[in-house]
């Protein structure tokens, strides 16, 4: 194959395989079997490995890994990565809205809620529709760069769709789904190792592994839920989360806007009940005010 036909079947395979990655482990919708999805992705290889220098960096052949990392580069975050406040009753709650409202008088206040996902904490950088890089939480000022291992979760968009920001920044949660735990562990008992005790901590000790070709063999997922920059297309959190999974990321559906407390009540009583239905643990609810500018008052 000459040059110029190599560097197109590159570029065309590179898109159609990150389209089945996306439909498969972002929608749930596979559209092609197992076979054939491996049949592109070795072709790919083949024509990576004979042409080096056509290889673009959304090639899906970064989800197997391979980099060894010795110690993992800290990175400042460029907007701090703040604990959240955790409150435990209705009349806590109830608090909390009084306080907003007397910030911001004679407004309407909407506000959304989320499930808190119990995993590890993670922020994604774009700079041109690529992913830049990846950081952990660390003490919310410095974390770990674990780029990497981070390009392994196949459900991340190496590269992102649609009309989006130059350079924004999304924050998740990397976790392992309950039932890839309990197959990863069964493997690990019938190996001869040692069980992990929780999800959270197989998807911490896996996220901080040297052998990102390892991390590639674990059930890791992540799910997108707040995102930030200073020229994002619109004005509410909920929004712009609508546009993220537009953009090509698994943006959950376990949200809702509510514009009472008691909408508000209602959607954590719900997720009370509901939570043995979820993929994955949850660690309560997450209340933010929908509005960025009502936010910064």
């Amino acid at each position: 194959m000459d040059k110029e036909k190599a560097r197109a079947r590159i570029c065309e395979l590179t898109d159609i395989i990150n389209g089945h990655n996306h439909n498969y482990y972002v929608l749930s919708k596979p559209v092609i079997g197992d076979y054939d999805f491996d049949m592109l992705l070795k072709e790919l290889v083949k024509l990576e490995t004979g042409f080096p220098d056509f290889a673009l960096a959304e090639s899906p052949t970064q989800r197997v890994g391979g980099d060894i990392t010795k110690e993992f580069q800290q990175r400042q975050h460029k907007y701090p990565m703040l604990s959240l406040s955790n409150t435990y009753s209705e009349g806590e709650l109830a608090d909390f809205d009084i306080r907003v409202r007397k910030l911001i008088p004679d407004e309407e206040i909407e506000y959304v809620c989320e499930l808190k996902y119990d995993g590890v904490s993670i922020s994604l950088t774009y700079v041109d529709g690529l992913l830049d890089h990846a950081v952990t939480r660390g003490d919310g000022v410095i974390g770990d760069d674990v780029t990497a291992n981070v390009k392994t979760i196949r459900s991340i968009p190496l590269k992102l769709k649609g009309n989006y920001p130059a350079n924004f920044e999304i924050r998740g949660e990397i976790f392992i789904p309950l039932a890839g735990f309990e197959r990863f562990n069964k493997i690990r008992i019938e190996n001869g190792e040692d069980p992990f005790a929780n999800p959270r901590n197989a998807a911490s000790g896996s996220l901080k592994m040297q052998d990102s070709a390892e991390v590639a063999k674990r059930p890791l997922d992540c799910y997108l839920y707040y995102v930030l920059g200073e020229n994002l297309p619109l004005d509410t959190h909920y929004d712009n989360l609508l546009k993220a999974r537009e953009w090509g990321f698994n943006v959950p559906g376990y949200l809702a806007k509510c514009k009472t407390m008691d909408e508000v009540f209602e959607f954590i009583l719900d997720w009370d009940k509901g939570r043995d239905s979820l993929p994955l643990e949850i660690d309560g609810v997450v209340i933010k005010v929908n509005s960025y500018r009502q936010q910064e008052e």
